[in-house]
């Protein structure tokens, strides 16, 4: 089928909640899984894998990770010792597990042995495993940001939602209880009319030049490099490859936006939460931005961006103001952030065991009780044991797909934005700029074949 075609097909339900059968068919679990556990293949073991999803997952009875993916052998033999050593200790059995190890992910996607995945990849290599799980009827854990491109976030939620899989994006703040509570109070009025949410989101700094070097034996750089531009090889652009330290890419446009997109994600789907514009998005945006003039690290630096709503809501954000979100209202304000967790040993915001993870103009309006006749929001205690429940239940998670993509749509338009440097207009429907065919031309990116969203068969 046409790509296409595809998209049009599935465009009447590009907006709006899926709604997935009660019973949890046999196919969901590998049929020689131990008491039905739910098999997990893992592509990619970095940081984020090790030290996040393979942690907050593999300790779940009903998971049982069989396999692994990387596209470097050094880390896939970690990956296979994680996992086999975490279920010798377990179980007080040197041989109760032998992961399967795979260096391309598209045949571990052929395991039928396997029902889920859980992508740690970095940022340019999330949209096309996620897809191409989705038609290998794969249930998928997705590390945010969902896409590269608002294009390929647009095919990829229409893909998940038309195969009827469960995609759990990893924006693990909407199952941090504060989240909700922020969202469920400014919903209920607690701060009366809502009219301006601030965001405090840090920007990167510039580095250093990075010369050339040979590329390791170990690492396939041509899959790594994937569906972005070739280019030469230095171990500050890629992964350390001695630890597990915060990777150079994350400040490389080639492979993603920085921080906008890095922690934007998080910020933006739960601000939406509270705004009640989790399956729309802006009118307008406009941005200012530093980027650096020389070295390897290209993304933005110190930035200010101003989004406004239909509703009457003007979104700013800005590293100037507290990592966190306040929502200001006719009655008063309601601040929210992560506190003093973590998500790695390197998450770019140092911890601050002093932070309040939820603050207020009056503290009455925190102990206020939500009635039973008014909005309650989905509740969550954990993203990862929420994504292995709906796996059996067959409901919605958390962060869904269709909500992932709008809430990486605003980084994106707003990275846009940076870039191009006056008010753009932004349909939300049409997921177009109406006053601008620059802006336009950067919802999606050129793709090296055979890599990338283009060049899937569907």
């Amino acid at each position: 089928m046409q790509r296409r075609v595809f998209l049009k097909k599935t465009a009447a339900t590009a907006v709006g909640t899926v709604v997935f059968p009660s019973i949890v068919p046999s196919s969901v679990f590998g049929k020689n899984a131990p008491s039905n556990k739910i098999h997990i293949g893992q592509i990619g073991f970095g940081r984020i894998a090790k030290d996040h999803d393979m942690a907050e997952t593999i300790r779940y009875d009903k998971a049982q990770f069989v396999a692994v993916c990387d596209v470097d052998r050094k880390r896939l033999a970690d990956g296979k010792k994680y996992i086999d050593d975490y279920y010798a200790k377990k179980s007080g059995k040197s041989s109760y597990s032998n992961a399967k190890t795979y260096e391309n992910y598209i045949d571990m996607l052929d395991d039928k042995n396997i029902d889920a995945v859980i992508i740690s990849t970095p940022d340019h290599w999330h949209s096309e495993p996620a897809i191409r799980a989705a038609f290998a009827k794969k249930d998928i854990y997705l590390q945010k940001p969902t896409s590269l491109t608002v294009d390929e976030g647009r095919l990829l939620s229409d893909v998940v939602r038309h195969q009827n899989v469960i995609l759990q994006v990893g924006t693990q703040q909407r199952s941090s209880p504060q989240f909700r509570i922020a969202a469920e109070l400014v919903r209920n009025g607690r701060i009366g009319k809502l009219h301006t949410v601030k965001i405090g989101l840090p920007g990167d700094p510039a580095g250093p030049e990075a010369p050339e070097m040979p590329i390791p034996e170990n690492l396939n750089y041509d899959m790594w490099l994937g569906s972005t531009p070739d280019i030469y090889y230095t171990e500050m652009r890629v992964h350390p490859q001695n630890n597990y330290g915060r990777p150079g890419w994350l400040r490389c446009e080639q492979f993603g936006s920085g921080m906008i997109t890095g922690w934007g994600q998080h910020h933006f789907e739960s601000a939406a939460w509270g705004m009640d514009t989790e399956y729309t998005g802006p009118i307008s945006v406009e941005a200012v931005a530093q980027f650096p003039k020389s070295g390897l690290w290209d993304v933005h630096g110190d930035f200010m961006v101003k989004a406004e709503y239909e509703n009457g809501i003007t979104m700013l954000t800005s590293g100037g103001y507290p990592n966190g979100i306040r929502y200001e209202g006719s009655k008063g304000w309601i601040f929210v952030s992560r506190g003093d967790y973590v998500a790695s040993t390197s998450d770019p915001v140092a911890k601050d065991n002093n932070a309040k993870a939820l603050d207020a103009s009056d503290p009455k309006i925190l102990t206020s009780e939500i009635g039973e006749n008014e909005i309650h929001l989905y509740k969550s205690d954990n993203q990862h044991g929420n994504w292995l429940d709906c796996i059996e239940s067959r409901k919605e998670p958390i962060s869904p797909v269709e909500i992932g993509h709008r809430a990486c749509t605003i980084c994106l338009i707003s990275h846009i934005a940076m870039k191009v440097g006056k008010k753009l207009e932004w349909d939300p429907k049409l997921e177009k700029f109406r006053n601008s065919e620059l802006a336009n031309a950067m919802l999606k990116r050129s793709q090296r074949f055979p890599y990338g969203t283009d060049y899937i068969k569907i």
